[in-house]
């Protein structure tokens, strides 16, 4: 069997392995991610910032022009009650941080899979010979 064909599986265990997370454990993950990339944390202290933060879509990114350059902006009502504010290098370290971080897990969950492989010989023939 191609590698290929191990592809739909592994979307699949890694989205119910997702699943298993509470939400808050997610916007956290994520928050550290974004600590991480270079993003700062601006708490919703006073009346005045909980108002704004309650403008912008909760855990989502925005990106906002801010003079001639752009800031991505991440809501979190939830979990710290903050914004995280960062540039154009820290959105992009960001993405390059969820991206290694999706391959890791795709490669652990190949190997976890690789590694408790079902035993099709007790099952009759395979092969170019046998049934597919």
């Amino acid at each position: 069997m191609n590698r290929l064909a191990y592809l739909p599986v592994v979307a699949g265990v890694a989205l119910m392995l997702s699943a298993c997370q509470s939400v808050p454990e997610k916007i956290e993950n994520k928050e550290n991610l974004l600590a991480a990339a270079g993003f700062t944390a601006q708490p919703a202290n006073t009346p005045q910032r909980q108002a704004s933060m309650r403008k912008l879509p909760p855990n989502k990114f925005v990106r906002q022009a801010k003079g001639d350059d752009f800031v991505f902006v991440y809501a979190d009502p939830v979990v710290c009650q903050c914004v995280y504010v960062g540039d154009q290098n820290a959105y992009g370290q960001y993405r390059q941080m969820v991206f290694q971080k999706n391959l890791a897990d795709e490669k652990r969950m190949t190997a976890s899979m690789a590694q408790d492989a079902f035993d099709f010989a007790p099952w009759g023939p395979w092969g170019p010979d046998g049934i597919y």
